[in-house]
């Protein structure tokens, strides 16, 4: 036998109920069984899970990777894409059910003729709870959903994903790796291993590690896109807001870390449909203020009175990743410098991890809404702030 069409990799941990009801989708899908494959990553031994997967045998083909770690999704979503085996990975998170013609439909319209794309499918229900704290949910059968899913299946629901919304059209012109979740998505298994797609495994918790693969994929010239005929639907389960937002923050900080860039510096500021409006604004106000074109603000870590110290709108010029001669006798004789690309909008560092920031006079150039973020977060990650007025902040 051929390789199967589709692998459909999931993720998994403690979603008992919910896994026994993406199961029951993909058992009734119309694409014969033989064509595609469940690989599921389980950071877990469970016997219940077991048991669930038992159920689905005369139905599915199951493969599980089981290996008893603390919960990484990148982590889990790895271990199964070792053991795929398919054309094509499609990625579906444990609480997402698809309808029944969804992988037929999927391969034949977009994946039949060897297409390198990597698609972005709609999950119905997600937005609307996404910000919600869930505490408990009550378990209901598949036949629950089999209603909406059918409603899905033939295309006569005008509810949307709002990704689809005409609100997104230019924020995903400009930026399509953002919007491709990792909940739903599909990519060729022969792209993903020829250019190491795997998720980075250095994000912990909830966040962003979806929006970065998709950062690469785009960066390999892999054209990222969003079909209206590719839909799924998201099932409730229990939402720590708390804890989500915790891990989100430590995310986001390490997603800017490796990817330092204007474009996701302002997206944590101000999120990215207003970083599409302004983002033309703010380029041109960023090359005034660092003196013109060739010219960008960057910022330096080093030490300064021999404590951990930070320079905020230090002027780099031509690309070149080193501070001037006037922002290097800012620091300490031989102190290390390290150079990060990003005007301060946000910056990789932890809350007051840094004793010392200097802003210099480069910032004030900025409009007052630019420049008080810019100071903001000069303030969130330094006991004190030297702004070039003189004034102490902290």
């Amino acid at each position: 036998m051929g390789r199967p069409k589709f692998s459909v990799v999931i993720p998994y941990k403690q979603r008992l109920d919910n896994i026994r009801l993406v199961f029951a989708a993909l058992a009734e899908q119309t694409m014969d069984r033989s064509e595609f494959e469940v690989v599921v990553g389980a950071l877990e031994y469970s016997r219940e899970y077991v048991a669930t997967c038992q159920e689905f045998m005369d139905r599915l083909d199951i493969v599980t990777v089981m290996s008893d770690e603390k919960w990484n999704l990148s982590r889990a979503r790895n271990l199964a894409i070792k053991q795929a085996t398919g054309q094509v990975y499609v990625f579906l998170d444990a609480d997402m059910v698809l309808p029944p013609n969804c992988l037929r439909n999927l391969y034949d319209r977009h994946y039949a003729h060897g297409q390198s794309i990597c698609v972005v499918g709609q999950m119905i229900g997600y937005d609307e709870v996404v910000d919600s704290q869930v505490d408990a949910v009550e378990a209901l059968p598949f036949g629950h959903y089999r209603e909406a899913l059918a409603v899905l299946d033939a295309g006569t629901t005008d509810v949307l994903d709002e990704r689809w919304s005409p609100a997104y059209e230019s924020a995903i012109a400009r930026f399509p790796w953002v919007f491709a979740r990792g909940g739903f998505l599909a990519l060729s298994a022969d792209t993903l291993h020829r250019h190491d797609l795997l998720f980075d495994e250095g994000f912990d918790g909830w966040g962003p590690e979806d929006q970065e693969w998709g950062f690469r994929v785009a960066s390999t010239g892999t054209p990222i896109v969003l079909r209206e005929d590719v839909v799924g639907l998201h099932l409730p389960h229990a939402r720590d807001l708390s804890a989500n937002g915790a891990t989100a923050h430590v995310n986001n900080r390490y997603y800017l870390g490796k990817w330092p860039r204007l474009d996701l510096e302002l997206a944590l500021v101000f999120g990215w449909l207003e970083t599409d409006r302004i983002y033309p604004d703010v380029e041109r106000e960023l090359t005034a203020a660092a003196g013109g074109e060739g010219r960008a603000l960057g910022v330096v870590r080093g030490t300064i009175n021999g404590r951990t110290g930070l320079v905020v709108g230090a002027v780099t010029e031509g690309g070149a990743l080193r501070p001037s001669p006037e922002t290097d006798a800012l620091f300490d004789p031989r102190s290390p410098l390290d150079v990060v690309p990003l005007a301060g909008f946000a910056l990789p560092y932890g809350d007051k991890s840094v004793e010392e920031c200097r802003v210099l006079p480069a910032v004030t150039a900025l409009s007052e809404r630019y420049r008080e973020a810019v100071l903001r977060e000069a303030e969130r990650v330094a006991h004190k702030v030297l702004t070039p007025a003189g004034d102490e902040r902290g």
